[in-house]
């Protein structure tokens, strides 16, 4: 007599997420190239972000929220001076400011006020859901919504206005910290505007994006096995 399957214990993807992908593209990638029966990702990644993205499959899904849950570090470049009503290059510029005047040690100080626990509110182009209906596509139709602030811990915020109007920058935050909030933040704490033009993220609690595979390079791990 046959002796059940075992039930798939799953396992631990890292992902070095490639630019324009989304997360669902991801796992939808994955889910075909692995021919993993249940899969899902632990934390989304913009379109136009890149780095480190966890996923799980089989038995290991249940562990999702607890992978979630970590803290998330990321490093990107923003640039004063211009807004775009995502935040980032994802919509065309709508304001033009002059930056003469704004001082590296002044960004210090916009940096040093966003560290810490702090109350923001998530841009509009956001996968959050009001009414049922994420906020995306509400602005994507041109309308507004009453979204509510939340507190997130924010531990480190780096900057480097070297390449000023550009500034590079770390950060290192809780679940659900919105970086594109912080770009537009510190752009009005310095009466101006900006947007985030690259963003990466780094690590994921003790997991980093060094560990991580490309797509290609699962695939063929894939083919290999």
């Amino acid at each position: 007599m046959s002796q059940p399957a075992s039930p798939d214990p799953g396992q631990l993807i890292l992902i070095d997420k490639p630019l324009r992908w989304t997360s669902f593209d991801v796992v939808n990638k994955l889910k075909y190239a692995g021919k993993f029966k249940k899969i899902g990702h632990a934390g989304t990644l913009d379109p136009l972000a890149t780095g480190l993205l966890i996923l799980c499959t089989g038995k290991m899904t249940k562990q999702i929220d607890q992978y979630q849950a970590q803290e998330k570090e990321y490093t990107g470049t923003l640039v004063l001076g211009k807004t775009t009503p995502s935040v980032d290059l994802e919509t065309a510029f709508d304001a033009e400011f002059d930056t003469t005047g704004i001082t590296p040690d002044q960004v210090q100080e916009a940096a040093r006020q966003l560290t810490g626990n702090i109350l923001q509110v998530p841009p509009i182009y956001s996968a959050i859901r009001v009414g049922g209906e994420r906020l995306y596509e509400k602005a994507r139709r041109g309308e507004t919504a009453d979204i509510k602030s939340r507190e997130v811990t924010v531990s480190v915020f780096e900057v480097n206005a070297e390449r000023f109007p550009e500034v590079d920058f770390r950060i290192v935050c809780t679940k659900g910290t919105y970086i594109r909030s912080l770009v537009r933040d510190l752009g009005l704490l310095l009466n101006n505007g900006a947007y985030m033009s690259a963003l990466r993220r780094t690590r994921i609690g003790d997991f980093r994006v060094e560990d991580a595979d490309t797509i290609e390079e699962f695939i063929e791990k894939q083919v290999v096995n």
